[in-house]
């Protein structure tokens, strides 16, 4: 079975748009890291783009947490720095269902430049999801559907304007025991629009409890236009029910962040 994580800020659309990513996996996205399940864990959903397409078991609960995750921009000559502690909560509850309650508890924003020095603090909006498991004829390939709604509850700089739909669909490839390969597709909706996200990643286990990805992602938000951005990053299992997670991705052309990083603990209470 796969131990899986495909494995997703302010004002600026093109970070707060990727933060809801992520979270909606809070978000949010992760291409499918794949260590062998250990204790019944079927995996997690950071880090990275889109998420494990296996769910809990019922009345099994895994808390994912960013120690904080970090964006930086630059726009207009306005620099953009945010620290955001993205929390997810995923429950099992029956059959091929999941349900997860994300947020983001704690934000830190810095806008510099322009004679202008802005800092923010606040919490972000609260994202309620339903993640479905979907079966599939061959045991190598996995596949789920995630649809989520985020609120406009947040603090003043963190909040969405308009209350946002989230559908996403994972696809994983086991190729070989080492290696597999994840395609996450993402529509958000808000306000009658749609920003998109396709995300591939390629995913190495060099040992039982540790794995290594490479992703790269095509974003297009409304307004700001469509970017491109490639990263790398790792999951270390260090116990059976507990993960670390390291990553980052790179600007590589268009209106995204230019750069993310990610850090963060998930842990596993199930049976």
């Amino acid at each position: 079975m796969d131990f899986s994580r495909y494995r997703d800020t302010s004002r600026c659309r093109s970070q707060h748009a990727h933060r809801r990513m992520r979270m909606a996996v809070l978000a949010m996205l992760t291409s499918s890291l794949a260590l062998p399940a250990l204790a019944g864990n079927p995996g997690y959903d950071r880090p990275g783009y889109g998420f494990t397409p296996v769910v809990l078991g019922t009345g099994d609960i895994t808390i994912e947490q960013g120690l904080p995750d970090w964006s930086r921009s630059r726009q207009n000559g306005i620099t953009r720095s945010q620290y955001s502690a993205d929390s997810l909560l995923r429950i099992g509850i029956g059959g091929p269902l999941e349900l997860q309650l994300g947020s983001s508890p704690w934000n830190s924003l810095r806008q510099s430049g322009a004679d202008s020095d802005d800092h923010s603090h606040g919490h972000g909006d609260t994202i309620l999801g339903l993640k479905l498991a979907l079966p599939s004829s061959s045991q190598a390939v996995s596949w789920g559907l995630l649809g989520s709604v985020e609120f406009t509850d947040g603090a003043k700089a963190f909040r969405g304007d308009r209350r946002q739909y989230l559908l996403g669909a994972q696809f994983n490839l086991q190729a070989s025991e080492r290696n597999s390969l994840g395609l996450y597709l993402q529509n958000v909706r808000s306000d009658g629009t749609d920003s998109t996200t396709v995300a591939v990643s390629d995913n190495y286990m060099p040992s039982s409890t540790l794995v290594l990805y490479v992703e790269t992602a095509r974003l297009r938000t409304p307004g700001q236009g469509s970017g491109t951005v490639a990263g790398a990053g790792l999951g270390w299992l260090i116990t059976p029910r507990v993960q670390l997670d390291a990553g980052f991705d790179r600007r590589l052309d268009g209106a995204v962040p230019d750069w993310q990083t990610n850090l963060g603990v998930a842990i596993y209470f199930g049976r």
